[in-house]
């Protein structure tokens, strides 16, 4: 048994303050008959919750991105910094969504959170390697010595190997970059091996998934296409 209320929000209806709106103006049937008391129990497994004659399916996955910018940590709680969370709207935090992976503080671009566990354990596995893209400004310019190192597989000064990777030079003190793995400022400290320390970094396409025209500090819900084709690059 559970909250009305509660059941609502999780199912992506809006807000707390939203929903208590809706209830009011009875909009919320339970089992055909309208409802506006959103403290009473109900048993989804058995009772029919719709709203404005849709039934409704209780907590659903949903996966989001983000175009993170500058200055948030990625966490969900953070004593000293802003965090991404502060950018989630509250119906879908909510919803218990989390960050996939993480972006570091300075870093801007595309971030996914999703409330499915099994599909955020499934995503940042290290068996896993999707392709992120990363658009970078850096002191120098990257010459074909850079470009065949990255191909390669690069050894940093701390031992750390990281799998071959794609540098494409785009001008002087800009290029891309595409990596399959995550580890700590690992596109910042391959960059700075070859003596192109980076001043700008930006995520710009994470599988088949990209920023598109999504402004800074936005948010939108993919699809169910865009799920079901990133669950494919999973």
């Amino acid at each position: 048994m559970e909250r009305l209320d509660k059941y609502l929000c999780d199912s992506g209806v809006g807000t707390r303050s939203q929903v208590k709106a809706i209830l009011k103006a009875g909009r919320v049937t339970l089992d055909g008959v309208s409802v506006r008391d959103g403290s009473m129990k109900i048993d989804p497994a058995v009772q029919r919750v719709a709203l404005d004659g849709e039934i409704l399916g209780g907590k659903r996955r949903v996966v989001l991105m983000l175009n993170k910018p500058a200055g948030y940590v990625t966490a969900t709680e953070d004593k000293n910094d802003k965090t991404v969370m502060e950018l989630i709207p509250e119906q879908y935090r909510r919803m218990d969504v989390k960050p996939v992976g993480r972006l570091d503080k300075m870093t801007e671009g595309l971030l996914l959170f999703t409330n499915d566990g099994e599909l955020l354990h499934r995503l940042i596995s290290p068996k896993k390697e999707v392709p992120k893209v990363y658009y970078a400004r850096h002191e120098g310019q990257a010459t074909e010595e850079d470009v065949e190192a990255f191909r390669s597989g690069l050894t940093l000064r701390d031992g750390l190997k990281c799998l071959p990777a794609m540098l494409e030079h785009l001008g002087a003190g800009e290029s891309l970059v595409t990596v399959c793995e995550g580890k700590y400022h690992q596109v910042r400290r391959m960059m700075a091996s070859r003596g192109m320390t980076v001043s700008y970094l930006e995520r710009r396409q994470e599988g088949k998934l990209s920023l598109g025209d999504l402004p800074r500090g936005a948010v939108r819900e993919l699809t169910q296409k865009e799920q079901l084709d990133f669950g494919e690059d999973a």
